[in-house]
């Protein structure tokens, strides 16, 4: 017994030697480091981290054990040549499958974080602003006029989550607290109570033919770019809805706005586009049945963001499995 508390002492101390001597690189664009850095310090004492800046030509370049990333640039990649673990602070990846990575190089995503939450937020909203009309309501206050709308039946109101992984999982479940009729598709098979699942290409047209409100949280892969084209989309029931939390390059622009000016799709809540700010002239900016936000529907939180980076990295140095670890074959 004693042998065995000495051994596991000896490996905690181990552990956090080997904590204390690793070096991290901080390389998140268009993201304030000073806030994140400080964070860091507190959560793993005595860790050498630093902002990236490109090494000046000649100059041997400080290299690190671990980076935390978002949307870096390849010559970061380049120079970085001991890195074995990239933590990506947002759940998206599809910007770091774009680099030449050294097969090595691990990619690590947040779980969640707070975001799954923020989501559920977004697309609640947006689903409930269909369903009760209120979009119809706001344009009846703007001119003072006084009316009502037939309810509508909610067993008539299905909502597909289109990817069903850690924000789509929960997503389908807080739409259930309002007792829409819930469907989910995703690539391989998922269970969730009280869901109706549909699994891979097969099933999609049949998941889109159940589908009044399309929510689209899938990854963005050569596979699922350009999915919500003319061919799904009017697959979808005769005054649908879109919700596209994800990434603007899942959506075909002019296939949905073909679509809404025909009548098949009655609006599109959209929070994520091709090129981000969306430009000026953007038709999607003015079309009325469109609503623009600016890519805020699940914000990564700093606090919590630290604390679970932290978490794997101290796992890692301990040799415990982590959660998060991206297939790059797959692209989630």
């Amino acid at each position: 017994m004693r042998r065995a508390i000495k051994l596991q002492r000896e490996q905690s101390c181990s552990s956090l030697r080997k904590l204390r001597a690793m070096k991290i690189v901080f390389c998140c664009t268009n993201t304030k480091a000073e806030p994140w850095l400080e964070g860091f310090r507190q959560a793993l004492p005595g860790v050498d981290i630093w902002e990236w800046q490109a090494t000046p030509e000649g100059q041997a370049p400080k290299l690190a054990d671990h980076a935390v990333v978002w949307s870096p640039p390849q010559s970061f990649i380049d120079e970085q040549t001991q890195l074995q673990n990239l933590f990506n602070i947002g759940a998206g990846v599809d910007a770091l499958l774009k680099l030449n990575l050294p097969s090595s190089l691990n990619i690590v995503r947040l779980n969640d974080a707070g975001m799954s939450v923020q989501m559920s937020e977004y697309v609640c909203h947006a689903v409930i602003r269909y369903f009760r009309e209120f979009n119809q309501y706001e344009k009846d206050t703007q001119e003072k006029r006084w009316s009502y709308r037939k309810p509508s039946l909610r067993s008539e109101f299905s909502v597909g989550v289109l990817g069903a992984g850690v924000l789509g999982s929960k997503v389908a479940q807080a739409l259930q607290q309002f007792e829409f009729p819930v469907n989910v598709w995703s690539r391989s098979p998922k269970q969730l109570a009280g869901v109706k699942s549909f699994t891979g290409p097969d099933q999609l047209p049949a998941f889109l033919n159940a589908t009044r409100v399309l929510v689209n949280l899938l990854p963005l892969t050569p596979d699922t770019e350009n999915i919500l084209n003319h061919a799904n989309l009017s697959q979808l029931q005769a005054g649908s809805f879109l919700i596209n939390v994800a990434r603007g390059k899942h959506v075909v622009d002019q296939d949905l706005l073909n679509l809404l000016d025909q009548g098949h799709m009655a609006g599109a809540t959209l929070d994520v586009f091709r090129v981000e700010p969306l430009p000026q002239d953007h038709a999607f900016w003015k079309h009325p049945k469109v609503v623009v936000t600016p890519h805020t529907s699940a914000r990564t939180l700093r606090e919590e963001s630290v604390a679970q980076i932290a978490s794997k990295i101290q796992a890692v140095y301990a040799g415990q499995p982590i959660e998060g670890r991206v297939d790059k074959v797959r692209g989630y």
